[in-house]
């Protein structure tokens, strides 16, 4: 019986070259075409791993963990600073390119946000430091205050209640603390549309007012201020 040699398997030469021209595990910088550079770990050709990507145009730096060519885990966004060095923009959790989870915006030098994100914008619990002094502490939704909320203004005065589209909105306090008095009532686009007003911790106020506040005369304050509060703050239905 003839004996039929069996060729052997072998891949075309440009299948071995451009297996070997693939980016994986670690490499030294690669630069793009527009000049942005990239140091870091690759994965069939794309960015994954640690690696830290520099913007020709702007300068600025993330530093961090990649999947997939975008940005996903924790990582540092930073901008150059005059006479040298760095300044962070965004530390912490990404997404598809996008911050997300928890994670700190520095705005300014004296502004910040830390808190939950949810794809780039402002979602869950978080605190914002303002310029002015004042911080908000509680729920946001699409970059905005929304939901339950303390805003501590730099007086130490502070609101508690409902926030809507970044402003006052629905049932809340308001404490006067320099007057040792506290509003209670509906507030409608920052607004306090009606409530009560009554003494708090008068004695201790560094600067009460001259009177204590009277008592309420109103056979049914209660039934008032749900007659107003339904008006303000009807139902979505």
């Amino acid at each position: 019986m003839p004996y039929q040699k069996v060729p052997r398997k072998t891949q075309p030469l440009w299948h071995d070259s451009d297996y070997k021209a693939q980016k994986k595990g670690v490499r030294s910088t690669v630069y793009s075409v527009n000049g942005d550079e990239y140091t870091g770990e690759w994965l069939d050709n794309k960015k994954h791993g640690k690696g830290t990507y520099k913007w020709k145009k702007l300068g600025n730096l993330y530093d961090g963990d990649w999947k997939v060519g975008k940005r996903n885990g924790f990582g540092t966004l930073s901008t150059p600073v005059e006479g040298g060095g760095y300044k962070r923009i965004y530390s912490g959790g990404w997404k598809n390119d996008k911050r997300h989870g928890y994670g700190t915006h520095f705005y300014t030098a004296e502004e910040y946000y830390e808190g939950e994100w949810y794809a780039d914008k402002r979602s869950g619990w978080g605190r914002m430091y303002f310029a002015d002094g004042s911080t908000y502490e509680g729920e946001w939704y699409n970059d905005e205050r929304n939901g339950q909320g303390m805003l501590r203004l730099a007086s130490e005065n502070r609101y508690e209640g409902m926030w809507k589209d970044h402003k006052k909105n629905g049932p809340g306090k308001f404490f006067y603390l320099d007057k040792g008095q506290v509003y209670e009532g509906v507030w409608v686009n920052d607004i306090a549309k009606c409530g009560t007003m009554v003494d708090f911790g008068r004695e201790g106020a560094p600067d009460p007012t001259q009177y204590p506040i009277a008592e309420i005369k109103l056979a049914d304050p209660i039934g008032v201020l749900q007659e107003a509060e339904d008006m303000f703050l009807p139902d979505s239905d």
